[in-house]
């Protein structure tokens, strides 16, 4: 399938039904439970029709994971295979139910659709209403992976004062399969073979002053593997040396998670770390000896940091690495230009910073100017602005907590429902004398317990909806920032150059009066751009 020609056809008015594709479908429950069972077998009833009805269509056998969480796709067999396939080409189009049948990470979901798109593959997110092989989709999806997550931010507040009672209550909480160490019940106790390889990694670093690469070496000829018999990863190395577990203390806080979507976790500064000596953590080295192999491992990471600064330099910017010198291939630097009015941000190719004129004839580009032709861009991608907010707002309203809100609502209403049928036939049973006056009163009172501790529940989530609701006025205010946002006129945002752009071709006949761009982006989108930069006016076309 050619994604430009479907998107100029689909651009022409034609529907996606209208389009000869191979189409399959994924479904996926994330329990195992007999109404999941269900829920799963009328989905994959309901796509094998649709898919069969549409004459232009043919139908290809859909991908069926059962039992298994969204929130990972490591252990998803059947989601993994039909990326396979599709990389493979047997299938043009995938239908899904929605964005967090892929993934319940909307960052994960934008990296997988785009993939498929590379590989010219298309999925409409049905309940979203999102199509994939629609051009402002990207946006769509770009948006929507800011709408806020609060109620698992709730949940993560939750469990991480569970870890403070079990760390109060003594229990060791972390990785089960500690080097040197065997764990049950959240007690740890010393494995002695295992803890000889730990005091020779200590010893090797802090008194014979080994790097970890050479020490992974050593350990590998003097016949020390690890676990699976194979050479100590460096990895695990840096963790044993780092970890204060291993002269009896506890540490923690020593990160903190940015956004449990993407898992970004950034270091904390060790003045904010919470150490102290644990009796629960049994030493296998010596305070003296950790504390002497931490200082050289700081020492060197520092060393080496030093090192990696002027090399990380270049990946600060959103444009960095992006743009391309047509004339040499090389891409083209950042450079800070002040004069009277004040900064400006320009981009030079690297031939012309290192060998001037003579050696490149492209000119230099300013930052401005390229925010300017991708808002353009960006603005015909998008151009029916208001569906993408309507499509934002409603996973705002559609959000996690309010869905198991409706559920557990649902649950005990028919709860209450079914004790006041059973209150009913208990009557019924009274009156027509098959229970005595004492034992009615005892089994109707512990319904009617039931009951009320039933609405006392539907009343704590009344009161948890009502002050999660969105007011009217929040909700104009969101939609303001996001009609701010797509109309760019704030400028390009940095994320969404970052998230879209693939490229820019500074080519050959730019001149420093005109500028003759080529745009690429992530998702397959061409463009030829043709900038007058004495006018600041541009023209441009999809290739």
């Amino acid at each position: 399938m050619d994604i430009l020609q479907v998107r100029r056809e689909l651009g022409q008015g034609k529907s996606v039904f209208d389009l000869p594709l191979r189409v399959t479908f994924y479904a996926r429950v994330s329990t195992d439970k007999d109404e999941q069972r269900n829920s799963l077998e009328n989905q994959v009833q309901y796509y094998t029709e649709l898919i069969a009805s549409k004459e232009n269509w043919t139908y290809v056998p859909g991908y069926i994971d059962e039992g298994i969480s969204g929130t990972s796709t490591r252990k998803r067999d059947s989601f993994l295979r039909m990326i396979e396939d599709a990389r493979a080409g047997c299938f043009d189009f995938i239908i899904t139910k929605e964005i967090s049948r892929f993934s319940r990470s909307t960052l994960d979901s934008i990296r997988y659709t785009q993939e498929l798109l590379e590989h010219d593959v298309g999925v409409l997110f049905q309940s979203d209403n999102i199509n994939t092989l629609d051009s402002d989709s990207e946006f769509r999806l770009v948006v929507m992976a800011g709408v806020a997550q609060d109620e698992v931010r709730k949940l993560s507040q939750r469990l991480k004062f569970g870890f403070r009672q079990a760390i109060k209550n003594g229990h060791v909480l972390g990785n089960d399969k500690l080097w040197g160490y065997d764990k049950k019940d959240c007690v740890l106790t010393i494995n002695e073979q295992e803890a000889q390889v730990v005091r020779r990694i200590f010893h090797l670093y802090a008194n014979e002053e080994m790097g970890i690469r050479r020490i992974s070496k050593t350990l590998y000829e003097e016949g020390i593997t690890s676990r699976e018999g194979n050479p100590f990863n460096v990895l695990t190395i840096r963790h044993i040396l780092e970890n204060p577990k291993y002269k009896g203390w506890y540490c923690g806080n020593k990160s903190k998670t940015l956004d449990y979507r993407s898992k970004r976790k950034v270091a904390l500064d060790e003045s904010e770390w919470v150490m102290y000596p644990d009796p629960s953590v049994p030493a296998i080295v010596s305070a003296e000896l950790w504390d002497r192999a931490n200082a050289l491992y700081k020492l060197r990471s520092a060393q080496m940091r030093s090192h990696q600064r002027a090399a990380q330099f270049h990946n600060r910017y959103p444009y960095s690495g992006k743009i391309l010198c047509q004339e040499h291939g090389t891409s083209f630097h950042r450079q800070v230009q002040k004069n009277a009015g004040g900064e400006r941000e320009v981009w030079q190719c690297r031939v012309y910073r290192n060998r001037g004129r003579a050696g490149c004839l492209a000119p230099q580009v300013r930052t401005e100017e390229l925010n300017c032709v991708l808002a353009e861009v960006f603005r015909r991608l998008a151009p029916d602005q208001e569906r993408i907010i309507e499509t934002v707002m409603k996973v705002i309203l559609r959000a996690p907590g309010q869905q198991r809100r409706q559920r557990e609502t649902r649950r005990l209403e028919e709860e209450v429902t079914a004790l006041e049928s059973k209150k009913d036939r208990l009557l019924e049973m009274s009156m027509e004398g098959a229970l005595s006056t004492a034992e009615f009163k005892a089994r109707n009172d512990g319904f009617n317990r039931q009951i009320h501790q039933r609405q006392r529940q539907l009343e704590a989530l009344q009161a948890e909806e009502e002050k999660d609701r969105l007011s009217q006025e929040q909700m104009d205010r969101i939609k303001e920032a996001l009609r701010a946002e797509l109309s760019f006129q704030n400028g390009v945002n940095a994320a969404l150059v970052t998230t879209v752009l693939d490229h820019v071709v500074v080519k050959k006949e730019s001149t420093k009066k005109i500028l003759h761009l080529d745009i690429s982006l992530k998702f397959g989108g061409l463009w030829a751009a043709v900038f007058d930069r004495e006018t600041a006016s541009f023209r441009f076309s999809p290739f």
